[in-house]
């Protein structure tokens, strides 16, 4: 509470706060094997493609609520997170967005805008168990990329991006997805 707490120090207009948890993962043409069920006594065969074409997905969770927002890039770089926290500033307008995300390059640069309503807090470094956001990752790769290939990448992206568009429906879903009991702490003294 006492980080959160000090990344609202920039919140001159006292607006509501939403904590929000951010993260990005790649997806593409490359084959997620996982163990699958077959009638006995059949055993199950899975294609594989070994196509190294990828996009990366920007996602941000608020526990709170169950909100997900997201985002499909080229490129995981300071251009991309860029609009993406562009994206959350004019969406969250009227809020003012406590952003927690990892150490990643793209999100301490020199170049990244930060609007005035968002406030980033870092993770420690090397523990991604703390980001709920992986999570939604973990979901899409079981739900929607398992045992799949993809003819081209924009099929893959078309699979991520449905993935999310119904995990972005089911705000219950995402709520007991991402609100731990310790994050929960966090926004009931917030």
């Amino acid at each position: 509470p006492e980080i959160v707490a000090a990344a609202c120090v920039k919140n001159a207009h006292h607006l509501p706060v939403r904590l929000m948890f951010q993260d990005e993962a790649r997806f593409g043409r490359m084959s997620d094997p996982r163990a699958c069920w077959a009638p006995a006594p059949h055993r199950p065969t899975v294609n594989l493609a070994l196509v190294r074409e990828f996009a990366y997905e920007y996602a941000a969770v608020s526990p709170g609520d169950g909100a997900l927002d997201h985002m499909t890039c080229e490129k995981m770089n300071t251009d991309s997170m860029n609009r993406f926290v562009g994206q959350i500033s004019k969406k969250y307008c009227k809020e003012f967005v406590v952003m927690v995300l990892d150490g990643a390059s793209s999100h301490k640069s020199k170049d990244l805008a930060v609007p005035n309503n968002v406030s980033f807090v870092l993770l420690p470094p090397y523990s991604p168990e703390l980001n709920p956001t992986e999570q939604i990752w973990n979901m899409l790769r079981r739900d929607y990329f398992a045992n799949r290939v993809f003819d081209s990448l924009a099929a893959a992206i078309q699979q991520a991006e449905k993935g999310l568009a119904t995990m972005e429906a089911d705000k219950n879903a995402m709520k007991s997805l991402s609100n731990w009991p310790w994050i929960n702490a966090i926004l009931n003294t917030t």
